[in-house]
């Protein structure tokens, strides 16, 4: 496209002829826009989203996006070439050519974004800012202007240290790194993706996942500042410095991010074991570089830093086998059978579904109370993460039930009291006459 002026533009304006072919590209405009909906209604009718896998679907995507572009230029070219035949050259055809190239870039750019960057409030205004910075390159290009205003950009200096770049420079590295960027986590992603199907633990999935993702844009950034023209020797000095800072301000939270790798390494937590530290019990639901997730029965969520997890002792109850232990007592009167309470009580315990057949559950003579004998039922079960009360209500209900059924007795608290050397007994009164 060759750039006009902007007076030359404002002629151009006043012209009959122009105005004629303004109306034609408003027809054409009108026509594409037609067409492109027509074209997405019936690729949509064709084939289904979910049929398609997700190349197939993102392929479809990018070219919905860029229907009305590709079709207002191929309309534009057309239409470019029958009035060439009949008049002379059409120039704001042909800026209008270029304004939908311009979309149809915005659009591709800001797709790319999308499927790098989950949705977001600030993708919105990024998509603006993109939008805003093309169409207003394109516009000083078009008004010739756009030369004059890269020279002075280039002729301002900014010193970084003992290196001066121009503003045209940052400008052109900022564009640079965030491209970099971009495809860095880009590619981060799909790594992750491919490493989440590959069939290995969880935990050494998650590790090289971030290990590839930090090792990409750490890439990116060395290959895209030499690009701009800063020297990486110049920072050394002052990475080192910002390094020791770092190690001391910032000593609690490096010590959470190493122990999550140390977490994540030797596999001694899963997500979905249940486990218990530092006074929470939960399943666990996440592990991050820096802390832990931990859901309990209740519903609460509690965050747990990965340095208490390696710092404390862990209760994890599905470390090597999810089967645990519960302890229910129940107490008898010493009138009791006892031997007789014991097999009821291994009866309850086996009519219960969570309870497993192996180990057998059984009832012992724990020891003697104050107010009865105390008996002890110990069950096991291999879905911890299901809770425990609801079991130990079931149990102890059937018990009780059948306890009343037995006529055996529960016991209640009773307290003797003896009275020592009691008062004497008040002298009877004397009847009178």
């Amino acid at each position: 496209m060759t750039g006009i002026p902007f007076d030359a533009l404002l002629h151009m304006l006043s012209l009959d002829s122009t105005r004629i072919e303004l109306a034609i590209i408003a027809l054409i405009l009108l026509a594409a826009g037609g067409l492109s909906r027509h074209l997405k209604r019936r690729q949509r009718s064709s084939a289904g989203a979910s049929s398609l896998g997700t190349a197939a679907r993102l392929g479809v995507d990018g070219l919905q996006r860029l229907l009305f572009p590709l079709t207002g230029i191929a309309l534009l070219s057309l239409g470019s070439a029958i009035y060439t035949a009949t008049h002379e050259r059409p120039v704001l055809m042909h800026l209008v050519i270029a304004m939908l190239f311009a979309m149809g870039v915005i659009r591709m750019i800001v797709f790319a974004l999308r499927q790098v960057f989950s949705p977001a409030g600030w993708l919105s205004t990024f998509e603006f800012l993109i939008g805003l910075t093309i169409w207003t390159a394109w516009a000083l290009h078009a008004l010739d202007i756009l030369p004059e205003v890269i020279e002075w950009l280039d002729h301002q200096q900014v010193a970084l240290g003992k290196q001066k770049l121009s503003v045209w420079a940052l400008l052109q590295g900022g564009a640079w790194v965030m491209v970099t960027l971009t495809v860095a986590i880009w590619l981060s992603a799909s790594v992750e993706r491919k490493l989440m199907r590959a069939p290995m633990d969880s935990n050494l999935r998650i590790v090289l996942a971030r290990l590839s993702k930090v090792a990409l844009v750490f890439l990116a950034l060395m290959v895209t500042l030499p690009l701009v023209g800063i020297d990486l020797t110049a920072l050394s000095v002052f990475g080192g410095a910002l390094g020791v800072g770092l190690g001391f301000g910032l000593q609690k939270i490096m010590a959470n991010y190493v122990s999550g790798f140390i977490i994540l390494l030797d596999r001694s937590i899963r997500i979905g074991d249940l486990i218990s530290v530092a006074g929470e019990r939960g399943q666990v639901q996440q592990i991050t570089t820096r802390y832990t997730v931990l859901r309990s029965p209740s519903g609460i969520q509690s965050i747990v830093p990965n340095e208490t997890l390696v710092s404390s002792v862990v209760q994890n109850e599905g470390l090597s086998d999810r089967e645990v232990r519960l302890a229910m007592t129940v107490q008898v009167a010493y009138s009791t059978d006892v031997e007789r309470a014991l097999a009821i009580i291994e009866e309850c315990a086996h009519a219960h579904e969570r309870v497993r057949p192996e180990p057998v559950p059984k009832a012992f003579l724990h020891s003697f109370g104050d107010s009865g004998i105390n008996l002890e039922l110990g069950v096991w079960i291999t879905d911890p993460e299901n809770g425990t009360l609801a079991i130990r209500s079931a149990v102890q209900l059937e018990i009780l039930r059948r306890f009343r059924e037995e006529g055996i007795e529960i016991p209640f608290p009773q307290r003797e009291i003896r009275l020592l050397n009691p008062p004497p007994a008040a002298p009877a009164c004397d009847a009178g006459p």
